[in-house]
């Protein structure tokens, strides 16, 4: 297990799975049972270290490329089969932030929350090169002094756009061939923590600080929905591959697993006894893992 806080996990396949922890490591875990529905059947395959503060982002490709932000600055990315390193970008403390792979096929290219630097950073990470940046709009100078910065980031699943949340409540959307920005969503009033497109590409699910998780309607930039039920700031979310559901977790230390037909809350887990970092569906959406301030990680069968 991790020796502090989880704060970051993404699946690396169906049965694979991959965590960043305050402790500064990433490791990945193997899950060998088709049936296996706690850690007693994962065990851990890999170990990846280098950075020098925690680990706050995770995402990993169909390709079997892992990359990881971490407070220190740095993205690194890894071959998971190999354990290769294939990236290593430094940057300014504060300038690297939410990570996620395009999801297009054969695709290698990595957006980058960047932070103080009020922009998403695309890189290639088999050329280890930056492709674009693409710029938040201008905001008022409040905004700006109070530290405005790009924080999470998602990419759409045609890999045509790239979703970024804020620091002051707004989601930027980028069109990601003109690195512009085509739309800026509102209604939130915090930072906007985690960031995801449904599975059609049509929907935007944003959680937030403000404690609520807000559906957007992705093209016509209206705000269609609010989910609240949280106590506390609301700090990721995933969406079932189906479609269907919603889950997100929450600094109030409970994870809610959403139905989206009826838009209503249909379970919530208590079994984290601290804020709940991050949840994210395995690829067939079969699993749902589940990491912790509580330095534990919980996995379930969903289907």
């Amino acid at each position: 297990m991790h020796d502090a806080e989880v704060w970051a996990a993404c699946f690396a396949g169906d049965k694979t799975l991959v965590t960043g922890s305050l402790d500064e490591s990433v490791k990945l875990w193997a899950n060998e049972e088709e049936d296996a529905a706690s850690l007693e059947n994962l065990h851990e395959k890999h170990a990846y270290t280098g950075h020098t503060l925690g680990v706050c982002s995770l995402d990993a490709n169909a390709a079997g490329l892992i990359a990881a932000s971490a407070l220190d600055g740095v993205v690194r990315a890894w071959d998971s089969a190999s354990g290769e390193t294939k990236m290593v970008l430094e940057s300014a403390p504060g300038e690297s932030w939410g990570v996620k792979f395009d999801p297009t096929s054969g695709s290698s290219l990595v957006a980058i929350g960047g932070g103080v630097s009020r922009a998403v950073h695309v890189y290639d990470v088999n050329k280890g090169e930056k492709k674009k940046s693409l710029e938040l709009p201008e905001t008022t100078a409040d905004a700006a002094k109070n530290g405005r910065f790009a924080q999470s980031v998602a990419y759409s699943p045609d890999g045509k756009r790239i979703a970024c949340g804020v620091t002051d409540g707004t989601v930027a959307i980028f069109d990601v061939k003109s690195g512009k920005c085509v739309h800026t969503l509102t209604g939130h009033v915090a930072p906007v923590r985690d960031v995801t497109f449904s599975p059609d590409g049509k929907t935007l699910y944003t959680a937030c600080d403000d404690g609520y998780v807000h559906v957007y309607d992705a093209h016509n930039k209206s705000l269609i929905d609010a989910f609240g039920g949280h106590k506390s700031w609301v700090l990721s979310l995933t969406a079932s591959p189906d479609g269907a559901a919603l889950v997100t977790g929450s600094s109030d230390s409970t994870i809610k697993l959403w139905d989206l037909s009826s838009r209503a809350c249909a379970q919530t887990m208590t079994n984290h006894s601290d804020a709940v970092w991050c949840v994210r569906f395995s690829p067939d959406g079969a699993k749902l893992a589940a990491v912790s301030a509580d330095r534990s990680i919980s996995l379930f069968n969903v289907a």
